[in-house]
Order: C-alpha cells, then structure tokens, then sequence
C-alpha cells in the first residue's frame, strides 16, 4: 500500500526591496539660481566674461602707466587721419566783433597733427577762454573733416584810458582789445591808473542817476580812492570817497531843478558832504545852495579849507588835455 506524503506549498518567494535612493536637498545657490530667467549656460558665459574684463581693464591700467595706450592710439588716430578723418574746415559762429582768423589761429595753434582723432577739444575750448573777447566756446567735431566752433563773445561796457592807451572793458572791467582814438564806439571813458578794476562801481554809480548817464563823457579815478565825471558840456564833478551814488543824486536833483550843467561852470565840487562849490573861469570857488543859487562867496579861510588839491589839479588837467586832444 502506498503512501502518500503532504508536502506543504512552497512559501512565496521575497520580493527585493525597491532600491530608493536619498534625495539630495537642493543649496540655496541652486534655487537662486533655478529662480534666474537666464539659463546656467547664459550664466556661465557671464561669469566668464566679466572676469576676463576685469583681467583686461588691469591690463589696461598697467599698460596706462607704461605709456603704451597713447603710442597705439596715435598710430591709430594718424591712420585714420590718412583714409580721410583729417580737419579740413573749421566752422565758426557767434562772431560780433572778434576777427575769424584769431579764432582759427587760436583753435589749431601747436597741433601737431590735423588728424581728426588727435585734436585734443578741451585743450583748444581753454585756449579760446584765455582770449579776452571770449566769455564762453563750444568745440566739436564733425565727422570726417570738420571742426565745428561756437563762440559767446563778451560786451564793452567802457573804454579804458591809461598812459595814453585805449582798450576795451566789458563791465566787469576785463581787458578785451586795444582800440584807436579814430574807432572809438560810443561808450563811456574811464581814466586813470585802475580804473578798468573799478568798471563795476563805475557801472552802479551811473545807474543812481539815469538822467545823468548820457550827458558824462568821461570818468577819472583819482588817487585810487573816489571819481571825477567830465559832462558832455565840459564841467567836471568831484565826488566823494564815500556816498558817491548818493552825492550824483543830489547832483542830478540839483541840476533837475535849476540847470548847472551848460551854464558857464567849470567845476562843482561835493565832496565835503554838507555843502557844494562850483567855479566859473576866472573865479574862486562859490558855494552854491541845495536849489542851485549862488551863496555869497565864502570867506577866505573856508576858500583856503575847500581848494582843490594838487594831485587832483594834476589828473583833471591830464584829464582835460586827453579830451580836448581828441585822445579820449
């Protein structure tokens, strides 16, 4: 009899285990940069460039110190020079009075080269300030020839007299040109030893009195102190040191109400500041009241007080010879 044997079913078979791999936590660099709109290629080549300029500026710097820029830069400029970039003409503007070939003189003056890339803008906008006449210039160039110049020029405010020369001042009293006595504008005289520097105090001491301006011909800086004013009909008005603006008031008020000027007066004198002395030719000083009627003449101690210096007889007679000759 046979037997049979039970054998039990076969446990199941193991599964291998899934092989689960630890997930690295992303740096904080690489979510910024995951965050970028520009892709880690664009990045890179950035990054690489900026370090290779900053390489080249270094370069730059020493080569710099070396002198070597301005050797390839002008072999660079004088070939450009040579297809063409060269100053062929040079255009001028805001010219009044100044001559165009001082302008052109003074713009290409110690220009080694006409190559358009070696004219140096700056240097020749400063040669052109240190001109009297120019208050201001612009410089520029126009590619490929042309040099283009616009020049503010300064105002003459007065002429200036001075051992027997005349210049013009503008009214800040800066020297601007020589000028004949044949060619002189209409404009006021100012004589003596600083009187150009003076041009500004000169200036607000005509403007007190408007009525006055047209009828001085001429104005005499007296011992670098205070003004002499020659009128149109001959006189001459001695001021004081101080309160000059305010005794040309008093003047023109004067004159305004009971006319001096043209009235055979030589010379009114307001530089004693309680009352004023006028002299006819041939005469002692007279004191003449504040409506311009004579007082009787003064005793001969307040005429010994009130003479005129020397040193003023001296200029206002240079004064006067300087007009009648037809220097001023």
């Amino acid at each position: 009899m046979s037997r049979t044997i039970k054998r039990g079913s076969s446990p199941p078979a193991r599964r291998p285990a899934p092989n689960r791999r630890r997930v690295q936590k992303a740096s904080l660099g690489d979510r910024l940069l995951a965050r970028m709109p520009i892709g880690e290629e664009t990045l890179r080549k950035a990054v690489t460039w900026t370090v290779l300029g900053g390489v080249g500026i270094a370069t730059v710097f020493v080569a710099n110190l070396l002198g070597v820029p301005q050797a390839i830069g002008a072999g660079i400029a004088e070939a450009a020079g040579r297809a063409g970039l060269r100053v062929e003409q040079v255009d001028i503007t805001g010219l009044k009075r100044m001559d165009r070939e001082t302008v052109y003189a003074i713009a290409l003056e110690d220009q080694s080269s006409r190559a358009m890339l070696r004219v140096d803008l700056e240097r020749v906008r400063n040669r052109l300030l240190d001109y009297g006449w120019i208050a201001d210039a612009y410089v520029a160039r126009r590619l490929p020839d042309r040099l283009v110049i616009h020049i503010t020029e300064r105002e003459p405010a007065a002429i200036w007299q001075d051992k027997g020369q005349l210049t013009l001042i503008d009214a800040e009293g800066r020297l601007l040109a020589p000028v004949a006595a044949s060619r002189m504008p209409d404009l006021p005289l100012v004589i003596g030893p600083g009187a150009n520097q003076q041009e500004p105090g000169y200036q607000a001491l005509l403007a007190a009195a408007p009525a006055l301006r047209p009828r001085i011909r001429a104005a005499t800086w007296v011992g670098n102190r205070r003004w002499d004013l020659t009128f149109t009909t001959g006189e001459t008005l001695a001021l004081p040191q101080d309160g000059a603006p305010q005794a040309l008031i008093k003047f023109a008020q004067m004159d305004g109400a009971d006319p001096l000027l043209g009235k055979g007066w030589l010379r009114f004198d307001l530089r004693d500041p309680a009352r004023m002395y006028a002299r006819r030719a041939g005469q002692d000083k007279q004191q003449v009241a504040d409506d311009g009627r004579n007082d009787p003449p003064a005793d001969a101690a307040a005429a010994t007080n009130n003479v005129i210096g020397d040193n003023d007889r001296t200029i206002e007679a240079r004064a006067g010879e300087a007009l009648r000759s037809g220097e001023a």
